[in-house]
């Protein structure tokens, strides 16, 4: 592999690694705003939050496999 496709494989990995840890941050702040509804409850809020959560960690899942698929076609590509 040339080291102008190494370097843009290697960009992309670190691109999808940023995205999977914004949405790590926001399943954190979807967690305190469900930790302050225990003081606060507010049942729509409450709904809105989990199902945002919900979401939130299926993109985590997605990414991740992204990921691994990234890098097996990175790792194949170093090879070749």
């Amino acid at each position: 592999m040339d080291q102008a496709k190494y370097n843009e494989m290697e960009a992309m990995l670190h691109k999808l690694e940023d995205i999977k840890n914004s949405q790590k941050s926001i399943i954190d702040k979807i967690n305190h705003v469900i930790t302050d509804l225990f003081q606060h409850p507010d049942k729509d809020l409450e709904k809105a939050m989990e199902a945002a959560h919900e979401r939130a960690s299926e993109n985590v899942d997605k990414i991740s496999e992204a990921i691994e698929d990234y890098e097996i076609e990175f790792n194949k590509a170093q090879q070749a």
